[in-house]
């Protein structure tokens, strides 16, 4: 499932259905706005300061829409450098050629003046089963859904206090600013590519298997503050995980109880500038085995800090947002089983009672006219030596252990209009999985998974 298909419902400014596979807008906003998408988005997913506010009112702003819904596809080329292994075989499918990447329906907006959201559902054509096989798939995509409420000051001028709940089932989806992860750069990734083999928590691990119901407050558009419970998006929760494979083994990611989130930011807005600087984190109880929810847990503390920064004007428009993650890893439930001989659960095991993670994502963005764009980011994970975790054995293993992998990503988009994305999409890697050369034992270099994508992605 894509990493963050819910941009095109934030894209066009203002809506509550559509379809997507790694993007966040939709026109239903803009037409139940009557504003164009530009007033909420430098382009789709990244919100301005109106986008930021119109999903904080929970998508209530304008009028109600008769059939709330909103269509998005996808369809690209990609290929990778060397995309054969040390045997000569293809390592990922469908390269070099045309391919419908996916499509996404919403159903979006308002419901009242303080109810609102929407709700995704994607259809993957590129999904990769249990077995291996690339087959169409189709489940729930990010949602959020809210209920909201605003206070006025004493002269009845300006907005004092704006405050809500939200139900979601990605954290970080529910953030209006670009620098965290569920819509942060990049927006659209190729669905055929290596992946590297570590991530933290909150940057998308989690997406499609929770439940998040969390509060938020935003006084004089100046200070926000959220605080958020996550839970397995089971029983009365489960259709905010529809189509994920629940029955197998490593198929979800399984929470014991609720799982504390939280979320601090300092917001300025000036003239054409806009300012933030934020800190976020989590807190998470997770079943070695998703099958076997009454074993001890794993525990994980992501803690986070992020900024960004927009000039928007006319013609041009300069963006910038950085994040950084640190996660600490306490493998109480998975290391005593493992040094017994009696590992739990289906993925690998760590060969350490406790390990860190550290991700940090640089991005910088110019547009002209909003319709010819040019954004370079940066990107690094590193963390602690696992000969468990990150084992040698194939492509996406490690032969050092480490989870060290860094580069950067050179993006153009054209958009002839607002509803159309024409991208070009390149992956550099310095490091992969821990080594420059030979990473993974079988000479396997980090210049062999760069990644050419070239992408076409369509709102309506």
């Amino acid at each position: 499932m894509s990493r963050s298909p819910l941009c095109m419902l934030v894209w066009v400014c203002v809506a509550i259905l559509g379809w997507s596979t790694s993007a966040r807008a939709l026109p239903a906003y803009a037409r139940q706005t009557g504003q164009a998408c530009v007033a909420c988005h430098v382009s789709f997913p990244e919100l301005t300061p109106c986008g930021r506010l119109f999903k904080l009112s929970g998508y209530t702003i304008g009028r109600r829409q008769a059939v709330p819904l909103a269509f998005m596809a996808q369809a690209g080329d990609s290929g990778v450098r060397h995309n054969r292994d040390d045997q000569g075989n293809e390592i990922v499918p469908k390269t070099d050629s045309l391919q419908l990447s996916g499509a996404s329906l919403f159903l979006a907006g308002k419901v009242t003046d303080n109810i609102g959201g929407w709700v995704q559902w994607t259809y993957d054509n590129l999904y990769v089963n249990a077995g291996g096989k690339t087959v169409g798939h189709s489940g729930i995509d990010n949602t959020d859904l809210r209920i909201v409420g605003r206070k006025l000051n004493k002269e009845d001028t300006a907005l004092r206090w704006l405050y809500g709940l939200t139900l979601h089932n990605n954290p970080t989806v529910q953030d209006v600013w670009n620098s965290t992860p569920a819509f942060g750069f990049p927006f659209t990734l190729p669905p055929n590519a290596i992946g590297p083999a570590a991530a933290t928590m909150l940057d998308g691990t989690l997406a499609q298997q929770v439940a998040g119901l969390g509060g938020y407050v935003f006084w004089n558009r100046m200070l926000y503050a959220e605080v958020t419970g996550y839970r397995t998006a089971d029983g009365f929760f489960a259709p905010l995980r529809a189509g994920q494979d629940v029955h197998t083994p490593g198929g979800v990611n399984r929470l014991s109880g609720i799982n504390p989130y939280w979320r601090l930011a300092w917001n300025r807005e000036w003239e054409a500038h806009s300012l933030m600087l934020g800190a976020y984190g989590l807190r998470v109880k997770l079943y070695p085995d998703n099958t076997m929810p009454y074993t001890p847990t794993d525990r994980y503390t992501d803690t986070a800090i992020d900024a960004q920064y927009q000039y928007i004007t006319d013609p041009h428009t300069f963006t910038l947002q950085a994040t950084r993650i640190h996660e600490r890893q306490d493998y109480r439930a998975s290391f005593p089983a493992a040094a017994a001989g009696e590992p739990i659960g289906a993925g690998p095991t760590p060969a350490n009672p406790r390990d860190t993670l550290n991700t940090t994502k640089l991005k910088a963005s110019y547009y002209y006219q909003r319709r010819y764009g040019a954004t370079l980011a940066w990107f690094s994970t590193t963390g602690s030596t696992d000969a468990g975790l990150y084992a040698p054995g194939s492509v996406d293993g490690s032969a050092s252990g480490k989870p060290d992998t860094r580069g950067y990503v050179l993006e153009l988009d054209y958009l002839p209009i607002q509803n159309l994305r024409l991208m070009l999409q390149y992956y550099d890697y310095a490091r992969f999985n821990g080594g420059r050369s030979n990473y993974d034992g079988a000479g396997r270099s980090a210049k062999d998974n760069n990644t050419w994508f070239v992408n076409a992605w369509f709102v309506y």
